[in-house]
């Protein structure tokens, strides 16, 4: 597809946007917006309207040009001016012409406020808060479409970059074994010493070299023998599987398995990996995420996204083996890889397909497949805060589970980012789902509502997941 043709409405216009949130994805989308024709960025929302001047600043907007806005009269005078606006609060700025509002606070409960004043302002929404995205995007996809705007994943983040593969593959008449991401860091070893090196940190695992190469053994034996040796590194982490999370509400894909099996994988090896003939899976639609291990100097996956397809003629997928594409061993199945996610520098391909054209990146109306469940790793007395903390947003000893979609219930496990920031109102052992009725959920939750709003219009007999 030619995109400048696909995307020629903005000639002649100019779509307005905003951004919540000015950590590193929407720094670097303000640094990206200011080099795409037919986009602006003149507004920043963060915690308070300094933080998001200095990201407005930071850029190289001129300090002097950059209003900071504390009420909706400021922002108005500041906007029709030409100046950048800098606010603590989008609910200052939700009445400027804007045409679309990127949330990325990372904040869950924020989210959801931010997603609700956006849609009610009449704004398409770029939802990079996937942990929103996790427990209320059906909703907010149906509200939006009522008020004749749209929300959608972003490009320049996993879900949506696969959700497009995905949807690529299917229109070719491939058939989809599985599709998949790999995690945010490799793991680099070195044979010589014996150490993996991972985001920063370098641990010893001399046992893998025995590992490096399968030498004919069942994959499920090679990725428990490499998981063993790479103990010492986290394998799972809740952010793969609340993206994970998302493209099962969009495409209707499945785990094989609730936490994954996230086998530490060279990238020749994906395509005999995320298999049901000989590989890891039971079945065929699955959702997974892998490792990427190499060598130093070895090309990375990138955080990139996958899918692995069925060879249905075997003449053809020979002659795209000999061509370098990644095909199993014993030809039955293909692995094609888009090898980056590049975060803010492409989230503008999403902003106009929702400015130009009023259609997401994603589903136009995910459904309530998979829910993204609390799990208790160790025992958690009653009074235990729930804290999400880190560049993960993870909670302490409570891992992430993908279960059947379920409408909220004393007995049915809490969605992870609902039970953020809540107490444990009863001791919850390890190796048990926490259950709703385990939590102190906050009736004023703005996720909450949105929550119970979609249980209510959800028909648990028809596509979902119960």
């Amino acid at each position: 597809m030619n995109l400048i043709g696909h995307f020629a409405g903005r000639e002649g216009r100019t779509v307005q946007t905003a951004i919540i949130g000015t950590g590193g994805f929407g720094r670097s989308y303000l640094a990206q917006a200011r080099r795409v024709g037919g986009l602006a960025c003149r507004v920043a929302v963060d915690r308070d309207a300094a933080a998001a001047a200095a990201a407005l600043a930071s850029v190289g907007v001129d300090p002097a040009r950059i209003a900071p806005c504390a009420d909706t009269g400021a922002a108005r005078a500041a906007w029709d001016a030409g100046h950048w606006i800098a606010a603590g609060d989008l609910a200052v700025v939700a009445d400027l012409p804007l045409d679309v509002v990127l949330e990325a606070t990372g904040d869950p409960e924020a989210g959801a406020r931010h997603a609700r004043i956006a849609i009610d302002a009449g704004h398409h929404v770029v939802m990079v808060t996937k942990e929103t995205d996790s427990v209320v995007g059906p909703i907010l996809s149906r509200l939006a479409r009522e008020r004749g705007v749209v929300v959608t994943p972003v490009d320049g983040d996993q879900p949506s970059l696969l959700i497009g593969l995905a949807t690529w593959a299917q229109v070719l008449g491939l058939r989809i074994i599985a599709a998949g991401k790999s995690s945010e860091y490799d793991f680099v070893f070195d044979p010589a010493t014996g150490q993996v090196a991972s985001n920063g940190r370098s641990v010893a695992a001399p046992d893998l070299a025995q590992w490096l190469d399968p030498a004919g053994r069942s994959w499920a034996e090679v990725a428990a023998g490499r998981a063993q040796a790479l103990s010492a590194l986290p394998q799972r982490a809740v952010p793969d599987l609340c993206e994970m999370t998302l493209v099962a509400n969009a495409l209707g894909l499945v785990p094989d398995r609730a936490d994954l099996h996230c086998p530490v994988a060279r990238i020749p090896e994906v395509a005999d990996l995320m298999t049901d003939h000989g590989g890891l899976l039971s079945g065929q639609g699955r959702l997974d995420v892998f490792h990427c291990l190499r060598l130093a100097g070895e090309v990375s996956f990138a955080g990139g996204v996958f899918v692995t397809v069925a060879c249905d003629d075997a003449e053809t997928w020979d002659m795209l083996r000999d061509k370098g594409h990644v095909v199993s061993r014993d030809g039955r199945s293909a692995m094609i890889g888009l090898p980056r996610h590049l975060l803010g520098l492409e989230a503008a391909t999403t902003v106009f397909e929702a400015a130009l054209h009023g259609v997401s990146s994603g589903a136009r109306a995910p459904r309530p497949v998979v829910d993204l469940t609390a799990f208790a790793d160790a025992d958690l007395p009653a009074g235990t805060v729930l804290r999400a903390e880190g560049h993960h947003h993870s909670i302490a000893h409570v891992s992430g589970r993908m279960t059947p979609a379920r409408a909220l219930a004393d007995d049915a496990p809490v969605p992870y980012y609902l039970a953020a920031g809540r107490v444990l109102c009863r001791d919850v052992a390890a190796g048990q789902p926490i259950l709703c009725a385990d939590v102190a959920l906050d009736e004023g939750s703005a996720l909450l509502r949105l929550r119970r709003m979609q249980d209510a219009v959800t028909d648990w007999g028809v596509g979902s997941g119960a």
